[in-house]
């Protein structure tokens, strides 16, 4: 059991590094796209700004979840707190979606209102946010697959979605300057296309957080695999029923674990035993299994 708690303990350690990277480079570039966009008059840089500054709070949102996630069970939580974590992922999700909605609505407003072309040194920057973006984004989610988390993996689609309203803004102010006059508002127009992109990721995240939240069960491999293992244990006979949920980073199992229908109550108490012991220490990151013996 220590051991496991000490692999839990890692696999959380990881996630919020992987989080305080992803903060403080948000940080330095919403900072960098907001001042761009001013000087450079293109307001699809400056809503890129905006939706990087909605980064920062997202990161102390994930970094808060996890971080919350990682508490021990308690009286009031018998079953831990790994649910602030998809409590975390969904709350992003939806300031995700509110970002997207609001650029959209001040989109629409500037193409209404006739103003000048961007300055061509917002495309040399552009580029190097499209670049450091998507290398965050799989970093993220990278960690976010190997420790299972899934506001890691949402907060690094978080990033791929910058990295996509970047290259929008890209596109937008070089039709702009390449154009010339009557083509200034394409920078506004791909600043629209782009909160298209933030809206639709959001709704995409939000969806399998709430899934989350509601028990939704993992992937059929998962099972398979918890079935397997329990299914070599020495005197298992069948698993009949196996049912997995997750919380946070961690994993919780109830599975019903057939024995002969002779065997002693001790013997069957052992075996129930081993059986747990074998899908804690396993690599799937479970945190408990309850087994319930059944005569075959």
């Amino acid at each position: 059991m220590a051991s496991q708690n000490s692999k839990l303990q890692s696999r959380f350690d990881r996630g919020v590094k992987t989080v305080l990277v992803g903060l403080s480079s948000n940080v330095l570039l919403a900072a960098i796209k907001i001042i761009t966009g001013i000087l450079g008059n293109s307001y699809a840089l400056m809503a890129d700004g905006i939706e990087s500054t909605l980064d920062i709070f997202s990161s102390v949102v994930v970094l808060g979840g996890i971080k919350i996630s990682s508490l021990p069970a308690d009286e009031n939580h018998p079953y831990g707190h790994g649910k602030a974590e998809s409590l975390a992922a969904m709350t992003v999700s939806l300031v995700l979606v509110m970002a997207g909605i609001g650029i959209a609505v001040k989109s629409v407003l500037e193409i209404m209102q006739p103003h000048h072309a961007p300055a061509f040194f917002t495309l040399i920057i552009l580029v190097g946010v499209i670049l450091v973006k998507e290398t965050l984004f799989r970093f993220l989610f990278s960690v976010g697959e190997s420790v299972d988390s899934l506001s890691l993996k949402t907060e690094a689609w978080h990033h791929r979605s910058d990295a996509l309203t970047s290259v929008a803004a890209f596109i937008g102010i070089s039709i702009a300057i390449i154009g010339g006059r009557h083509y200034e508002s394409a920078d506004d127009w791909a600043a629209l296309t782009a909160s298209g992109i933030i809206i639709f990721n959001g709704i995409n995240m939000l969806r399998h957080a709430v899934k989350e939240i509601m028990d939704y069960a993992p992937n059929p491999e998962t099972e398979e695999t918890i079935r397997s293992i329990a299914g070599r244990i020495p005197g298992v006979a069948a698993i009949e029923k196996c049912r997995v949920r997750k919380s946070g980073l961690s994993l919780f199992v109830d599975i019903h674990v057939q024995v002969n229908g002779d065997m002693q109550v001790h013997k069957a108490h052992a075996i129930a035993h081993d059986v747990k012991d074998a899908l804690i220490t396993s690599p799937l990151g479970i945190a408990d299994v309850l087994v319930h013996i059944e005569p075959a």
